[in-house]
């Protein structure tokens, strides 16, 4: 299909309000390796290792091997692709962050038979800074409100916000994906949903089913934050398709783990 000519901008960036935490990285001038908890003791680790070799070259071979959602190719695609290509310093800052965390989620995107579209949301959602906090009071990578972080299980109180928990908001993100994907039966819609929510998609279908109008997502009437939200998550693909159509780069990130997760019993 032929591209369609560039159109003004109206596109804004996740927020970026709160600096993110230091991480210590896993050292990588050798075989990955990663340690394993065993032993009586959970609190304890040994110096037992499980070699990591990869059959990508890199993490974003593994992620283009597993697209699978159909294309768009909308004007709303073309005006994110060109807000995108004109901040590579936005780009790059973004990759950074994601380095910290993208191994993990597109090893539990890729447990539940999902497209690793998903493995790239938290881009959209937060430009993947675990302490982004919106106005709506959406915080996380996944930008989860606090009532539906709480119906996933994220714990938040005086001490803890677990949407901040990388860990534990993947598992709630992917959950609440699923569950929509289930409800829908399109994955795009499912993201509509997760941005404007289930119930307003309901209604947009029934509005839509009752003037006997087609009811897919690029056909139901929704607001412009969500008409936006999909042709976003297309316009990353396409740049983690091909950075080079448009002048960026993707930095290398080892198809390797940056953390383990090691769980701890209370005393």
């Amino acid at each position: 299909m032929p591209r369609l000519p560039p159109v003004p901008l109206a596109f804004s960036p996740p927020a970026e309000k709160v600096p993110e935490p230091p991480v210590v990285p896993i050292a990588l001038d050798r075989e990955p390796e990663a340690q394993l908890a065993t032993g009586g003791d959970p609190n304890s680790v040994t110096n037992q290792t499980l070699q990591l070799r990869s059959e990508y070259g890199d993490l974003w071979a593994r992620i283009r091997n597993g697209f699978g959602l159909p294309d768009l190719d909308t004007v709303q695609v073309r005006q994110a692709e060109e807000w995108y290509a004109a901040r590579p310093e936005y780009v790059a800052r973004m990759i950074d962050r994601s380095r910290r965390y993208l191994y993990y989620i597109v090893g539990e995107v890729e447990k539940r038979g999902m497209p690793l579209e998903a493995a790239l949301l938290p881009m959209i959602e937060s430009a993947y800074n675990p302490m982004a906090y919106s106005s709506s009071r959406a915080s996380g990578i996944w930008q989860f409100i606090p009532s539906t972080g709480k119906m996933y299980g994220m714990q938040q109180n005086w001490w803890i916000d677990g949407r901040r928990d990388v860990v534990a908001a993947t598992g709630g993100a992917l959950d609440y994906l699923q569950k929509l994907h289930t409800e829908f039966g399109d994955w795009h819609l499912a993201l509509a949903a997760y941005n404007w929510g289930e119930g307003s998609v309901r209604r947009a279908i029934a509005l839509n089913q009752k003037r006997g109008l087609p009811t897919d997502y690029l056909s139901l009437p929704m607001p412009a934050e969500t008409r936006n939200y999909v042709p976003k998550l297309q316009a990353v693909k396409n740049i983690v398709n091909d950075p080079e159509a448009f002048n960026l780069e993707l930095a290398y990130i080892p198809d390797a783990p940056y953390f383990t997760v090691v769980t701890t019993s209370r005393k």
